[in-house]
């Protein structure tokens, strides 16, 4: 038998928050804060674009507005990705 109401999407990603630290980001069950310190393009952008995240491939985040790619791995693992962006992405 199947259930008529379907339950919630546990897969999918969503940018919770916009605080003056950084962004808020929901995945896979978890909770990520990206500091504006680390992840600088987020700072500057429209916060439409913030907020228009997907998760493709169960770990790999997009915004498409940004052209910004991130692993799920490395907000799990911060560790094992010690380079942190310097610059920003190219919007045309």
């Amino acid at each position: 038998m199947r259930s008529s109401v379907l339950g919630k999407n546990t897969s999918r990603a969503e940018v919770q928050d916009i605080s003056r630290h950084g962004i808020w980001l929901y995945a896979r069950g978890q909770e990520f804060l990206l500091p504006f310190k680390e992840y600088p393009w987020f700072k500057t952008a429209k916060v439409s674009a913030v907020y228009n995240v997907k998760l493709l491939h169960r770990s790999h985040l997009y915004w498409p507005d940004l052209d910004v790619d991130l692993d799920i791995e490395s907000l799990e693992q911060p560790e094992k990705y010690p380079l942190l962006a310097t610059g920003m992405p190219n919007i045309g």
